[in-house]
C-alpha cells in the first residue's frame, strides 16, 4: 500500500521560470496569432512546424552568445539501441536553427527561395526574472535562398504591417534597421578587428545596444572604464581610448529628421575609407529606396546604427521592432516596452549542414512580450463568454437534459450539462464561475408544460446590483423568461448575440 502521509506528497508547484496560462490570456493569444498569421500569409509565407527537440549539434554554437557556447539550453541524452547513452538533444532555443536543419535536410525538393512562417514555444535555460520566463512564444517569418536586399526590406515592411494589424498606431512603434557590415567596419576603423579584440568588441556591441537606454553619457562610460548604476552595481567597460570611443559615438549620434537617405549620406562621410562598412551602407541605401517607394517613411522604418542584435549568426541587415509609447509601471513611473521583435540576414547558418552558402533572412515577433504591451492599448479584453449550462434539477431526467445540450451544440452554441452532484444553488455558482451567458432550467412544472426557463446571468447580475431588498427582488424576477422547449435554441442565441456585441461591465 502506498504511503499517503503528508510528508510523502509532492508539492503542487510550477517549475521555476515557467508559468500556467489560463483561458482569458489564451483567448487573446489565439486572436493575436490569427492576426499575425493573416499578415504573414498575405506576404506569401507558408506554415511549417518543426519539433521542440533537436539534436544539440544541430543547434550548434549559436547559443545564446559567442562567449557562452552551448549554454542556456535544456538538454537530455537519447539512449541508443543498446541502452547506452546516445546523442544529446536540446529543446529549441529559437525557431531559426530548426529551420536551418529542415532546409538542409530537404534542400533538393524545396522551392528556392523557400518562404515559411512558424509559431510556437521556445526554451532558454537562463535565470528567470520578472516578466522573463524560460518558455515563451515566438512567431517567425523567413525567406531562405534569396540574397536580394528586397528580401530584407520586405521583412521590415512585414513587421510594420503586423504591428498595425494588431492595433498599434503609427507613431507608437518604429522598425529600426542597421547592418552588421556597418558595425564590422566601425570596429575596423576603431582598431578593434581581429581575434585579439574579440572580448572588447563584444563589450562595445553590448554598449551600443544600450544607447537608447543610457544615452551618450552611459555608453561613453561603458566604452571607457565602466559604468556604475543607481544601485551601485558596476559594469566593466571596454577601456577604449578617447579617439576610439568618439568614433563609436559618432555613428550612434547620426540621425536626420528628413529621411533615411539623408542619414545614409552622413554614414558615407563617416565610412569613406572602410570597404566593409561601405558595402553595408550600400545595402541600407537599397533598402531605404524600397521603403520610400512602398510608402514606409522614416517614422515607420528608420535607419539606426544602434541596432546590434545579440546572436552571432547575423551577416548583413539587422532590424528591431520597438514600441515607443509609455505606460505606468507598478511604481507609477513611466516605462517603455521597447523591443518586441527583431531579426536580420543570416547567410551562414544552413551552410553548417550543407557546406555551401545559402542566403537567408527572417523576422521574429516575441509574442508574449507583445501581448503584454497590447493589454495597455485601449480597454482591457473582456472575459470571453463561457458555455451555456443546462442545470440538472432531477437526476432521473438526465437523458432529457443531455438532449437539450445536444440541441444547443447542433446549432453551434457552446453548451454543457452540469456533471457535478450539487444542488441548484451550487450549480448556479458554477455557471457564474464559467462566465456562462445563461443557464437552462427545467423542473417538474416546466417539463409538464414542455417548457424551459432561461436565466440570463449577465443581465441578472446587473439587475441584482440595482435591487435594494428581497421584496423588490421577488417582484423583478430579473432577466428570466420561460419559453416552449422548441423556442429554447432561438432564445439562447438572442442572449448570446446581445452579450457578444455589448461591452460587459
Amino acid at each position: 500500500m502506498s504511503d499517503n502521509s503528508k510528508n510523502n506528497r509532492p508539492e503542487a508547484r510550477v517549475a521555476k521560470g515557467f508559468r500556467d496560462i489560463e483561458a482569458l490570456e489564451l483567448s487573446g493569444l489565439n486572436d493575436m496569432v490569427q492576426t499575425i498569421r493573416g499578415v504573414y500569409e498575405r506576404y506569401g509565407f507558408d506554415a511549417l512546424e518543426t519539433p521542440a527537440l533537436e539534436y544539440t549539434d544541430a543547434l550548434g554554437k549559436f547559443l545564446p552568445d559567442q562567449d557562452r557556447p552551448n549554454a542556456g539550453v535544456f538538454s537530455l541524452q537519447d539512449e541508443d539501441s543498446s541502452g547506452e547513452g546516445g546523442q544529446w538533444m536540446s529543446l529549441r532555443y529559437d525557431l531559426t536553427a530548426p529551420l536551418a536543419r529542415y532546409v538542409a535536410q530537404n534542400f533538393d525538393r524545396l522551392p528556392k527561395p523557400f518562404r515559411r512562417y512558424a509559431f510556437g514555444p521556445v526554451y532558454r535555460n537562463e535565470k528567470p526574472g520578472p516578466g522573463r520566463f524560460r518558455q515563451f512564444m515566438q512567431f517567425d517569418a523567413d525567406t531562405v535562398g534569396s540574397d536580394s536586399i528586397a528580401a530584407d526590406a520586405e521583412m521590415c515592411m512585414l513587421a510594420a504591417d503586423a504591428l498595425e494589424a494588431l492595433g498599434i498606431k503609427r507613431g507608437d512603434y518604429v522598425i529600426k534597421v542597421s547592418n552588421r557590415k556597418v558595425l564590422d567596419g566601425l570596429m575596423e576603423s576603431a582598431g578593434l578587428s581581429g581575434d585579439a579584440n574579440a572580448s572588447r568588441r563584444l563589450i562595445v556591441l553590448r554598449a551600443i545596444d544600450k544607447f537608447d537606454k543610457f544615452g551618450r553619457a552611459g555608453v561613453s562610460q561603458l566604452l571607457g572604464a565602466g559604468r556604475k548604476d543607481e544601485s551601485g552595481d558596476f559594469t566593466a567597460g571596454a577601456n577604449l581610448e578617447t579617439k576610439q570611443a568618439d568614433q563609436i559615438l559618432a555613428l550612434l549620434e547620426i540621425g536626420s529628421a528628413d529621411s533615411n537617405l539623408a542619414t545614409l549620406a552622413d554614414y558615407r562621410k563617416l565610412f569613406a575609407a572602410t570597404d566593409i562598412a561601405r558595402q553595408g551602407v550600400d545595402e541600407l541605401e537599397q533598402m531605404a529606396q524600397l521603403f520610400e517607394a512602398s510608402g514606409y517613411d522614416r517614422n515607420r522604418i528608420r535607419i539606426d546604427g544602434a541596432v546590434v542584435r545579440g546572436l552571432e549568426y547575423y551577416t548583413g541587415a539587422v532590424f528591431e521592432a520597438e514600441l515607443t509609447f509609455e505606460v505606468k509601471g507598478d511604481d507609477g513611473n513611466p516605462v517603455r516596452f521597447g523591443s518586441v521583435g527583431g531579426g536580420g540576414r543570416y547567410d551562414d547558418l544552413v551552410a553548417r549542414f550543407t557546406g555551401q552558402k545559402v542566403p537567408a533572412t527572417g523576422f521574429s515577433i516575441g509574442v508574449s512580450r507583445l501581448q503584454a504591451a497590447l493589454a495597455h492599448i485601449g480597454t482591457k479584453r473582456a472575459a470571453a463568454l463561457g458555455p451555456v449550462v443546462v442545470l440538472v434539477m432531477d437526476k432521473a431526467e438526465i437523458a432529457a437534459y443531455q438532449k437539450m445540450v445536444q440541441q444547443l451544440r447542433a446549432s453551434g452554441i457552446r453548451a454543457e450539462m452540469y456533471l457535478g452532484s450539487s444542488g441548484m444553488k451550487a450549480q448556479m455558482k458554477y455557471a457564474d464561475k464559467r462566465n456562462s451567458p445563461c443557464v437552462i432550467i427545467q423542473g417538474s412544472d416546466e417539463r409538464a408544460n414542455n417548457q424551459v426557463t432561461i436565466k440570463d446571468l449577465i443581465e441578472g447580475a446587473k439587475a441584482a446590483a440595482a435591487i435594494k431588498d428581497n421584496k423588490e427582488w421577488k417582484a423583478a424576477r430579473p432577466a428570466q423568461l420561460t419559453v416552449s422547449a422548441g423556442e429554447m435554441v432561438d432564445e439562447v442565441a438572442k442572449i448570446i448575440a446581445l452579450h457578444s456585441t455589448l461591452p460587459q461591465s
